[in-house]
């Protein structure tokens, strides 16, 4: 029998770049989105705060404005896209936009993956989450059968182009989202994580966090060059936290970020349970996590089962599977049943 190999290769370079406005970036290339054919998804918070600049920059093109929040991480808003690329007779060689948060990153990637078997998009993340994590690694989903980010592709854009204006109109509760992304990189980083303990009391400071974006982007872009597509056990570092905060943010409807400051916190607990763990970190951690919150406990966790954890997709096999801090820079990966995980959840509550 005769066989052969044929060496498919799906990355591409992404170029990141960090501006203090991104809309004058854009105006450039508007010349170009027009003669290539171009579509800008945006989330209606955005629009809404930057209707004329972004009506004024995006001249010619098509606006699809989607639903902000997790609720548009969906099939329906996926298709709605695509339709209106459709509609507007987007080819081969167009351009899809996304600006807005980690949700628009997630649904301006999975489109343009789909469409034509793939288009080229360029991602403006306008949240501290998406500018520090979601906008960056080309991962994209949408949410299906009760399981986040159940459906996806690894799809890069060619460009991410980052603005700090952003985040001077972010609430707080956002800039709370973004932290828990950036916490969970500082517990791989130490060097980083003792920036973060040391300013614990600035994390809320715009300008302290203008400065954070660019190195923790920087950070998770490594690790995502050495495993693009989740595959060699490098990126799964990434989940750390990630297990409890999936099931806290299916059961309870806190923000991502919020559910991983949470998860962060939970799982700490569940490692000093299960290894030999350096006591002094996981302490800080706990700490920077509680600034982070504000002080807030989740006490509402006890009243939960967390029974969404199950369907997880780093699961196998009917159990738990978690990525667990248990020193700077070191994490282990744990797997309990569904009723071991539990008894931990609890007796990390109650400690």
């Amino acid at each position: 029998m005769n066989e052969f190999t044929i060496p498919y290769v799906r990355t591409q370079e992404c170029e990141v770049s960090f501006f203090e406005e991104i809309f004058p970036m854009f105006e450039a290339m508007r010349e170009e989105f027009v003669r290539r054919g171009g579509m800008v998804v945006v989330d209606e918070h955005v629009h809404e705060l930057y209707r004329e600049k972004i009506e004024r920059t995006f001249a010619g093109l098509p606006i699809c404005a989607v639903q902000a929040g997790e609720k548009s991480k969906s099939k329906e808003t996926l298709f709605e896209i695509v339709e209106k690329m459709a509609a507007a007779g987007l080819e081969r060689r167009s351009v899809l936009v996304g600006l807005g948060g980690g949700v628009v990153c997630d649904l301006a990637g999975l489109a343009a993956s789909l469409y034509m078997r793939g288009v080229e998009y360029i991602l403006a993340p306008t949240t501290l989450l998406a500018q520090a994590d979601a906008g960056i690694g080309g991962k994209t989903a949408v949410n299906f059968y009760g399981t986040k980010n159940l459906i996806g592709s690894f799809y890069a854009p060619s460009k991410v182009i980052v603005g700090e204006e952003f985040l001077s109109t972010l609430k707080k509760r956002e800039l709370r989202c973004g932290l828990g992304e950036i916490i969970k990189c500082g517990v791989l980083y130490p060097p980083f994580f003792e920036t973060l303990y040391e300013s614990r009391a600035k994390l809320f400071d715009i300008e302290f966090l203008k400065g954070l974006v660019p190195h923790v982007a920087e950070f998770k872009a490594e690790i995502v060059k050495n495993d693009p597509f989740d595959r060699r056990g490098a990126r799964e570092k990434l989940n750390l936290g990630h297990t409890t905060a999936h099931a806290i943010e299916e059961e309870l409807g806190l923000s991502h970020g919020e559910s991983v400051l949470c998860g962060l916190w939970i799982e700490s607990r569940i490692a000093r349970q299960n290894f030999r763990c350096d006591e002094l970190f996981l302490d800080r951690l706990e700490t920077l996590c509680e600034a982070a919150l504000e002080g807030k406990k989740w006490e509402e966790a006890k009243g939960s089962s967390l029974f969404s954890v199950v369907r997880d997709k780093k699961n196998s096999d009917g159990k738990v599977c978690m990525i667990v801090p248990v020193a700077a820079g070191k994490t282990e990966r744990l797997t309990l049943s569904l009723a071991r995980y539990q008894e931990a959840v609890l007796k990390a509550l109650e400690e």
